[in-house]
This record gives structure tokens, sequence and C-alpha cells, in this order.
């Protein structure tokens, strides 16, 4: 494969964003047959990044088109606050707060009700960890470095603001992902009641490669 380009996020580069959020949003895999709506998931884990804090946003960008990216912020608890404010206002036209969700919730009504509830990021367990992050990468670009790479550099850029460490939260079941956040230096963050996701931080500080 020829060697890919990491940039920094462009606003030319939302719909390839968009669709790498949705082409890896179920564990890893595709999640077009769960969410009838292609801009659920990338409203809720993608783009509030890239529009509130986009000097935090990198892509891999091959032949012309972002096939992978990592977005974040610096501050989890600022970031809660503006995506109140400033982010969920734009889409309650478009996704609607559920009125009686089914029992149990469908896939739809679940990831709105993360959408409305951005206060679930902020964890007391997380204070040592102020910044977080998404990192997704579509398949045919998995395995290349090309995520060591992202992780690498979003982790540069929390240094340089004197960030001291990051944290993440990932669905449990996606172990090829676990494998993955191991390997580049995370550790798992105990949080009481986690439900279906796990919590992993480590520090911003430079490891070497493993």
């Amino acid at each position: 494969m020829t060697p890919a380009l990491l940039r920094p996020y462009r606003p030319a580069d939302r719909d390839a964003l968009f669709d790498i959020c949705v082409r890896t949003g179920h564990e890893g895999g595709d999640s077009r047959h769960l969410y009838p709506d292609p801009e659920l998931l990338p409203n809720i884990f993608a783009a509030p990044y890239v529009v509130l804090e986009p000097e935090l946003a990198f892509v891999v960008e091959d032949d012309g088109r972002a096939v992978g990216y990592i977005v974040g912020t610096a501050d989890t608890a600022s970031f809660v606050a503006r995506y109140r404010t400033e982010w969920l206002p734009g889409l309650t036209d478009r996704h609607p707060a559920p009125v009686r969700p089914h029992s149990p919730p469908t896939p739809t009504e679940m990831m709105t009700g993360l959408l409305y509830d951005p206060e679930r990021m902020v964890l007391p367990e997380l204070d040592a960890y102020p910044a977080h992050l998404h990192i997704d990468l579509l398949p045919s670009h998995q395995r290349y470095g090309y995520g060591r790479r992202l992780m690498e550099t979003f982790l540069g850029a929390l240094r340089a603001r004197g960030v001291p460490a990051v944290h993440l939260s990932m669905v449990t079941a996606n172990t090829s992902a676990r494998a993955f956040y191991d390997r580049v230096g995370f550790h798992e963050i105990a949080v009481p009641d986690p439900g279906p996701v796990t919590y992993l931080g480590r520090s911003t500080a430079a490891t070497p490669p493993r």
C-alpha cells in the first residue's frame, strides 16, 4: 500500500468523516443496518469535535479522501458545557429526543439518549485524565500503523497544551480495538457500573514503540 498522508482535518473532509464514523460504528464494524439516519452517530461522536475543537482533529488521507481520523478535546468538562450550549440546539429538529422509548430501547433511541446527555462524559474517576478522544480507521487501512501515527499526533498536540493525560471509552466487546489501545499504552480505569463500555486512560508523555 502506498503510504497515506496524515494531516489536520479540513471542513471538506466532513462527508468522509461521517462515512468513516458510520462504517466503524458498531463494535468497529459497519453500523448502517442499525441506524436509519446516517448522521446520528457522527453527530454524537465525530462532528461536534471538529466544530468545537478543530485544532485537535487529524485525518489519514489516501488517494484524496480521508480514510481515518482522530478527534477529541483537551478538557472534557469545558467541551461538555460547549456541546450543551453550542452544539446540541442545532440538532433537536433532526434528532428529536424519544418521548416514549421502547423497552428495551431501539438502537436509535439508545444513541439519541447519549446525544442528549453529554454530562455522562464527566465522571469523577476521570478527573486525572481531562482530555478524551475518538479514533476510527476504515478496515482497509487498519494494521498499517496509521492508528499509532494518529494517536502519537494527537498526544503530541495535547502535550503542547500542557494536558497531562487523556481517556477514552470503548465498547467492551470490541476486542481488536482493546488490543490496539493496550499496544499504545492505555490502561483500564475503574468506573462503577460502566455498562457495555470500558474506560481507558494514559499519560500524554511519549512512549517508545512496542
